[in-house]
């Protein structure tokens, strides 16, 4: 992550704010259905199969339990300015009590498949975003209760776009598990925690640990530092970096944790290791 985050706002990790003078990058697990509105700058949204640019002026939706790299950008010396505007999962299911028998009449539906859906811009989604404004740029915190009708606002808004938000709001099964054997091998070398891997993969920390043990015969802890060692050994001998570079390339953030280990796994040094590999 880069840079810093100015004027941040979070009433409820509902309703959040922030400006952002610099590029700033990070996966991101969306745990709830969320609007996003860009005031200013730019949104880059990166899923598995595609990439969205959302613009100011624009709203996105993203489904929930998705992993997605979002990078918020400034543009033309203003800072990136947005306002994510979450759908708790209790609130919906409220929602969906009143609304059940149109639900049921609109069951030939399918669910939008897409993680990211950039959204028209509707007076109604305009409405509900400008009475955001007064909170998002003061001190003054909105109440419980205006924050339930604004989620009732937010559905209310979605389901006039597109009636495939009906299955999509309203869908209560189990939350997705992302791949959990290729979210590792993808990212065994950022600096995440296991708790981190957990969340992004779409687990608690113990369902996660479960499940890895149903497809590794290793403890987590020990197939990141094994999959970490073994690309370090791969880079060293490719002789196109140095020793404290590979380190940090594979996820080691201190050089003497990664010296040790290193020669644990290997009987030597990766100084050592690097001059063997160009034949010294």
């Amino acid at each position: 992550m880069n840079g810093e985050i100015e004027n941040l706002v979070n009433y409820g990790d509902i309703l959040l704010s922030c400006c952002i003078p610099h590029d700033m990058h990070w996966e991101h697990r969306m745990p709830a259905h969320s609007i996003i509105f860009v005031r200013s700058g730019k949104l880059v949204i990166e899923g598995r199969d595609r990439t969205d640019e959302i613009t100011a002026g624009n709203y996105v939706f993203v489904r929930r339990d998705s992993s997605v790299n979002v990078t918020k950008v400034p543009l033309d010396s203003e800072p990136y300015r947005g306002i994510n505007f979450s759908l708790p999962r209790h609130e919906l299911k409220e929602y969906y009590n009143r609304i059940a028998a149109t639900c049921k009449k609109l069951h030939h539906v399918s669910p939008i498949a897409q993680t990211v859906n950039i959204l028209p811009q509707t007076t109604a989604l305009k409405s509900l975003f400008d009475s955001f404004l007064p909170y998002t740029d003061s001190t003054e915190t909105p109440s419980d209760e205006w924050l339930r009708l604004k989620v009732q606002e937010a559905v209310m808004s979605l389901l006039a776009i597109d009636t495939r938000f009906y299955p999509t709001l309203f869908d209560f099964s189990e939350a997705w598990k992302i791949d959990l054997m290729d979210f590792m091998e993808q990212n065994y070398t950022e600096d995440l925690t296991l708790e981190e891997f957990a969340s992004y993969t779409g687990r608690s920390l113990a369902t996660f640990k479960r499940d890895f043990a149903k497809i590794s015969p290793l403890p987590p802890q020990r197939w990141i530092m094994e999959h970490r060692l073994e690309k370090a050994k791969t880079l060293l001998l490719e002789n196109t970096a140095t020793a404290q570079d590979v380190a940090y390339m594979v996820g080691f953030k201190n050089r003497s944790h990664f010296s040790q280990a290193f020669k644990k796994r290997f009987g030597y040094a990766p100084s050592n290791y690097l001059k063997l590999s160009a034949g010294c």
